[in-house]
């Protein structure tokens, strides 16, 4: 019986009515103060208890889709994405910005993940925009490549968050930088510069990096000041080919948005479980103020058929049980017409969590570097 099946679901809600009932029904028998008492007595409440979380948790997991088998939700779910490309017709593969670094950590989860030459390094920052005139903390992650050859120039992905995740999670749930390292390592991708953060620099709003009119400015933030910040500070490359971006869920929305409407900033955009079109819910608030210029170019699936392709490789990722938008990503890569590229990793069973973004995000930097050059 499947994790999300009506059947599992209705079993637990029985199982815990009945259990509640055989406990008002037993409770005059274990009244007593001796020791078999008071053990039935709370092996009754606490077997309750968890049926009762257990029947809730089914029900929302059948809502919202965190997981899509029993093996995803005990993280036994190890088969790894592959990336596929989709033919679309095509061919072959101003202003200024602050960054302050407030301090440097170890990165986690590699070999001597504390000596900068060989593990790389973190370094958290508070990133300052002039265009957007909007302020953001973020994650820096740089190779070791970085500190033992100071003349080299590097790519760089931007790696955003899901909403109201915090960057944080891109260092430890996700771990991209310790994902990143030890691919390098393997050989089967290049050295890159991770800039990560949550997709929301106007807190607690998610503004879904729209540029909200007569509101926070999230799009330039993120396309304009981040990518001329980061090129200021670090060794970094200021042509699209230097940069990309990759994230999950409302972070993948924004990056592969970032992609289409300005490819003179990034050549590639990975979108794990992504969005594609800007919701409007009590999060958000009104986003658009009655613009439909800003509402239409806001849903990817419009500015694919209304707006000149692209030339940007944009890879998105789904499962064919257990992930929500996997016939809205079908629809996406459909759609796609050159020079866009179209690539996807499409698992047989994942849902929208940590465990399966964990299995797409080796194959999607490869991805990444192989479509970035640090020159």
């Amino acid at each position: 019986m499947g994790l999300k099946s009506n059947l599992v679901l209705v079993l637990a809600v029985l199982a815990a009515v009945l259990l509640f009932v055989g406990t008002v029904w037993f409770w005059p028998k274990l009244a007593g103060r001796d020791w078999r008492a008071v053990l039935g007595r709370v092996v009754l409440l606490a077997a309750t208890q968890v049926l009762v979380f257990t029947s809730v948790g089914l029900a929302a997991n059948r809502s919202f889709e965190f997981y899509a088998s029993w093996a995803d939700l005990l993280g036994q779910e190890q088969e790894m994405g592959v990336v596929e490309e989709h033919d679309t017709g095509g061919g072959t593969h101003g202003g200024t910005a602050a960054v302050e670094v407030l301090r440097t950590q170890a990165v986690k989860g590699v070999a001597d993940g504390s000596t900068p030459t060989v593990g790389g390094q973190i370094q958290k920052v508070e990133v300052t925009g002039e265009r957007s005139d909007m302020r953001s903390p973020a994650y820096v992650y740089l190779p070791p490549e970085y500190f033992t050859d100071k003349q080299r120039k590097f790519p760089a992905a931007v790696v955003i968050t899901g909403y109201p995740g915090t960057a944080e999670n891109l260092l430890n749930g996700l771990r991209y930088p310790a994902t990143a390292h030890n691919q390098a390592r393997r050989g089967v991708m290049q050295p890159m510069v991770l800039v990560m953060l949550r997709p929301t620099v106007a807190p607690p709003r998610d503004t879904e990096c729209v540029n909200v009119p007569n509101g926070p400015q999230t799009e330039t933030f993120f396309a304009e000041d981040l990518p001329t910040a980061m090129t200021e500070h670090y060794r970094i490359g200021a042509k699209p080919e230097n940069w990309g971006a990759i994230g999950n869920s409302t972070g993948g929305y924004c990056a592969l948005k970032m992609a289409m409407k300005h490819p003179d900033r990034f050549a590639a955009a990975a979108g794990l479980s992504a969005d594609y079109k800007a919701p409007i819910d009590d999060t958000t608030g009104d986003l658009f103020q009655g613009d439909k210029r800003v509402e239409q170019e806001s849903d990817l699936m419009w500015l694919l058929d209304h707006r000149p392709a692209p030339n940007v490789s944009l890879l998105a990722t789904s499962s064919r049980h257990g992930e929500g938008n996997y016939a809205r990503t079908r629809a996406f890569l459909d759609k796609g017409k050159a020079p866009t590229r179209m690539f996807s990793i499409i698992l047989d069973s994942g849902g929208h969590n940590f465990n399966t973004w964990r299995r797409e995000i080796p194959a999607a930097l490869v991805w990444m570097s192989e479509r970035l050059s640090a020159k």
